[in-house]
């Protein structure tokens, strides 16, 4: 029988994803399978590797990862790695340094990939039921949950139809914390506008969940059993206030509770430069260029409007975008800040989706507000870089990167942008993602243009030569002078970005730009030319 704590409904119901919501099983050929995958991925930025290394790599990876986790699981408050660090120092922690530099650039994708090749996800008996009733009751739903890759679980959330029931997702690889860090939970329960008390947390095991959930003061702590709910990695002293072999003893026991009070407002060595030609390539205005679309940004600001309104903070689609555009002219002044601060000799820093969202959008929102931003930032990042405008491909980009293919000139996209995931999103939907070895964007480098550290990323994943290497861009003062600083001898400005004619000349005859093309197909004429520093 479960426990009297349960035995009055929450104000909020707070779900796990693995073991709660989905069941996942391990494909017999996943492995093999993702192994493939990173040698394709390879292969496409110009290396080859033996796909019984880079299985080996993952076998080990995945081990030492799994010890990790159990470790993690006994710290009070720890902290989850990036998608770079799970991708340079376990997944491709044994791989030669270019390839180890291309994937550690491609990591958010890597690990989408491994989430989705790796296993099958199938709902749990009875999860719609319970989400039904709490939904009926007026019960406020979330998720907390572990994960390498929360955009993966998010993507299976709305092919199942479910995502639209959730206030808010909370996933460790987002929010830079994992449970059983008590953070986790009290996001969520701020984000929904209640306390921990006031919540319900359901997980499936007793070292991360039901610890989490403890150490949070949720009202009631949830088991639905799964594989590893009976096998915690050490001891654990605390435990749940009911365990259900599925969510369906999860769903009698919510529709049997009374209704609550109201709710208070709430290490290989690198090789030498191997002298094999490469192109860089900027994105915005050289492979695409942009208009604005109102229809996109609405439905944007739509979005935003259902996630942060509420009787503490009331944001219809007019606020939304005043909310927006308060947030962009922030975001400009910082990028003013930064570019003197690199003229002084410090770093250019790109903003990150985190301090966006919640500081210079969120800056006067209520603490509950900052909160659902705080959460959402990773995904509202994406969803935003691909509604500020429509993109359309320029004319010549695709012959440009298919004679690089058939030629042997690695391709690397380098770019200033405030969501890669969104830069390779449009891309792919362009039809030239297959064309590209890998993407060195600043939001993932940390750095933006001018500043050379992206573009020395950039050299490493190609292991290039720089007196062999293009860089085509549209910004003398971003992409050329970043390229410059590096020692690239080519670099080449397309007419029709960003950039006015007269200060592209200016930039021809102070030797910042070596080259000037009309559209970018025009480099492949120029490609045969030999390189000059």
């Amino acid at each position: 029988m479960p426990d009297s704590a349960l035995t009055v409904a929450p104000h909020a119901l707070l779900l796990d994803f693995g073991g709660v919501i989905f069941q996942t099983a391990k494909r017999p050929t996943g492995r093999d399978d993702f192994a493939t995958r990173i040698v394709e991925r390879a292969a496409r930025g110009g290396w080859e590797i033996e796909h019984a290394r880079v299985r080996a790599s993952l076998d080990a990876a995945l081990t030492a990862l799994r010890h990790w986790k159990h470790a993690s699981s006994r710290r009070r408050t720890p902290r989850e790695m990036t998608h770079r660090e799970i991708v340079a120092d376990f997944l491709a922690a044994d791989l030669p340094g270019p390839v180890h530099a291309l994937l550690v650039a491609e990591a958010g994708e890597v690990l989408e990939e491994m989430n989705t090749t790796l296993s099958d996800h199938a709902l749990r008996p009875g999860i719609r039921d319970v989400i039904a009733e709490a939904t009926a009751r007026g019960i406020r739903l979330g998720i907390v949950s572990n994960a390498h890759a929360g955009r993966s679980h998010r993507a299976i959330l709305a092919e199942h139809g479910l995502d639209a029931a959730f206030g808010v997702q909370v996933y460790s690889d987002e929010v830079g914390m994992r449970k059983p860090h008590p953070g986790m939970i009290e996001l969520a329960a701020t984000a929904l506008g209640v306390t921990p008390a006031q919540c319900w947390y359901v997980g499936d095991t007793q070292d991360r969940d039901v610890v989490a959930g403890r150490r949070a003061g949720v009202g009631g702590m949830i088991l639905t059993a799964s594989g590893h709910t009976d096998n915690p990695p050490f001891a654990v002293t605390e435990t749940a206030d009911a365990v259900f072999p599925t969510p369906e003893g999860l769903a009698e026991v919510l529709r049997s509770a009374v209704a609550p009070a109201s709710a208070a407002p709430a290490a290989a060595t690198e090789p030498e430069p191997t002298g094999a030609p490469v192109l860089m390539i900027d994105h915005g205005g050289v492979i695409s260029t942009t208009v604005p679309d109102a229809a996109l940004l609405d439905a944007f600001a739509s979005h935003l409007a259902r996630l942060l309104n509420g009787p503490d903070e009331p944001v219809d689609l007019a606020r939304a975008h005043l909310l927006i555009a308060e947030g962009r002219a922030r975001h400009v002044e910082r990028k003013r800040a930064q570019r003197q601060n690199l003229a002084g000799g410090g770093a250019n820093r790109e903003v990150g989706a985190l301090e966006f969202w919640r500081d210079l959008v969120g800056a006067d929102l209520s603490v509950r507000a900052r909160a659902v931003l705080t959460a959402e930032a990773d995904d509202l990042m994406f969803q935003y870089g691909r509604a500020k405008s429509r993109r359309t491909l320029r004319t010549g980009v695709a012959e440009l990167l298919e004679h690089c293919r058939a030629e042997g000139v690695r391709v690397v996209v380098v770019s200033n942008t405030v969501s890669g995931r969104a830069v390779r999103a449009e891309c792919a939907a362009h039809g030239i993602d297959p064309l590209i070895g890998a993407y060195v964007c600043s939001d993932e480098n940390g750095y933006r243009k001018p500043d050379p550290r992206i573009v020395e990323e950039a050299l490493r994943i190609t292991a290039a030569d720089p007196a062999r290497t293009w860089f085509l861009g549209d910004k003398p003062h971003n992409d050329a002078l970043a390229a410059q600083s590096m020692g690239i001898a080519r670099r080449v400005i397309v007419r029709g970005g960003t950039t006015d004619d007269d200060a592209i000349d200016a930039a021809v005859r102070s030797g910042e730009v070596t080259d000037v093309v009309s559209e970018p197909g025009d480099l492949i004429d120029l490609l045969a030319a030999p390189a000059r520093i």
